[in-house]
């Protein structure tokens, strides 16, 4: 018959000594402390990464947009002034930088991540905008045969990636501190 109660004997202990858990505690604080700033800097940079790469996406669109069209398409900031407040992509049929009403809104993208500047340092320092004609070059609105050429850089924190326009229209993004071929606006101000 089975018996119930009684005196049963522990054959081991279940669980962790207070020494142990402390130990495993120190050495998670540790190797945490060390991988969070490594961590912070990931993040940062692929959030550097992803404004580029949408940057360049919509100057992709817009040049394709002026071929397809056989005429001028603008990228331009939303608000005229400061690209990190987002930009568009659109028919300017008044040359004026502004998607005005009536002019074809093509694509809009909104406000960047708090912390991430742009500044511009282009042939025609006017007003911030890209401008492609019909035939996929960039053109200033001083004239449609003068290229808008120059740097358009991100910054955050200690992170720099720029987009070079060649005189053909086309992009290349590159990182100023792996390459000494990429220079362009040198501060966030």
């Amino acid at each position: 018959m089975a018996q119930f109660g009684g005196n049963k004997r522990i054959r081991g202990k279940a669980g962790f000594s207070l020494i142990e858990l402390m130990v495993t505690l120190t050495i998670a604080a540790i190797l945490l402390g060390i991988a969070v700033p490594g961590f912070q800097s990931l993040i940062l940079n692929q959030r550097l990464s992803m404004a580029v790469n949408a940057f360049v996406g919509a100057l992709h669109l817009t040049r394709s947009e002026a071929i397809r069209r056989g005429a001028r398409v603008d990228l331009a900031p939303v608000d005229g002034i400061d690209w990190a407040q987002g930009w568009l992509v659109f028919v300017d049929e008044d040359g004026d930088q502004q998607a005005d009403a009536g002019e074809p809104v093509i694509a809009r993208h909104g406000p960047l991540a708090g912390g991430l500047t742009i500044k511009s340092a282009l042939t025609d320092s006017s007003k911030p905008y890209l401008a492609y004609n019909g035939s996929g070059r960039t053109r200033t609105n001083a004239s449609s045969q003068t290229p808008q050429l120059g740097t358009v850089s991100f910054f955050l924190g200690d992170g720099v990636r720029r987009i070079k326009l060649n005189f053909s229209g086309r992009a290349r993004v590159c990182n100023p501190a792996q390459d000494k071929t990429c220079t362009g606006a040198e501060d966030a101000n």
